[in-house]
């Protein structure tokens, strides 16, 4: 576990620099959770079967389980969403959970968690514009004008939102176990990671995706 408190609030630390840039260990270990999940992607599509066998049964499960979810939450008509939501999912999910072998995952950096709300962001009105066209634009003016400039800053901190909640859950797990680590160093901190690193990790991600649906259903069907 990560067990130097004052490092971890210092924030992630530069690995090393490309044509002057610096790569932080945050950046490292996102693409480390890239990696492993085109290697997984690439070891569980090969040898497809129209009998499946139970290594492609579970993964079936999971496309079902995801798609089950993007259906109820965003309707029939937004199935489209699921390779993205799946993506983003695992993705988040991967990185929450790196805290478990003792690297600082990567969603424990604003710059990190801000980068997907702001994706989110534009997702959101994109296909709401897609999707409405010049009255969406229009909407943001209703009910009335003067609102307009109240109703633009609800709609930027939505970013700002979902970053922050990621961001301070997966700080703040990172620090108590941190705490924990120093302080008692045999067997509590084995119990506290099943909870901190694990449960949260997996529901942090569940309730990002979550937001990120609701809010893409909200823009881009309301009033159609």
């Amino acid at each position: 576990m990560i067990s130097n408190v004052e490092a971890i609030l210092e924030g992630p630390r530069t690995e090393f620099t490309i044509f002057g840039l610096p790569i932080t260990e945050s950046v490292v270990n996102t693409w480390l959770v890239m990696a492993v999940l085109i290697i997984l992607a690439l070891i569980f599509r090969r040898n497809l079967q129209v009998y499946p066998d139970k290594r492609q049964n579970v993964v079936e499960a999971i496309v079902e389980a995801v798609s089950g979810l993007v259906n109820t939450t965003m309707g029939q008509k937004n199935k489209g969403f699921m390779p993205y939501i799946g993506t983003l999912f695992f993705l988040l999910l991967f990185s929450n959970l790196l805290g478990i072998f003792g690297l600082r995952p990567p969603t424990a950096d604003f710059s990190v968690t801000i980068a997907y709300g702001i994706v989110t962001f534009f997702c959101i009105h994109y296909f709401a514009i897609k999707a409405k066209g010049w009255s969406y634009i229009k909407g943001m003016g209703e009910p009335f004008i003067f609102l307009l400039p109240m109703n633009l800053i609800g709609e930027v901190a939505k970013p700002f939102s979902l970053g922050m909640r990621l961001y301070g859950n997966l700080l703040g797990g990172s620090v108590i176990m941190a705490m924990i680590s120093g302080a008692v160093a045999l067997f509590v901190p084995a119990v506290a990671s099943i909870y901190f690193d694990l449960f949260s990790g997996i529901l942090q991600s569940f309730i990002f995706v979550m937001l990120t649906m609701v809010f893409i259903t909200l823009a881009k069907d309301d009033d159609e």
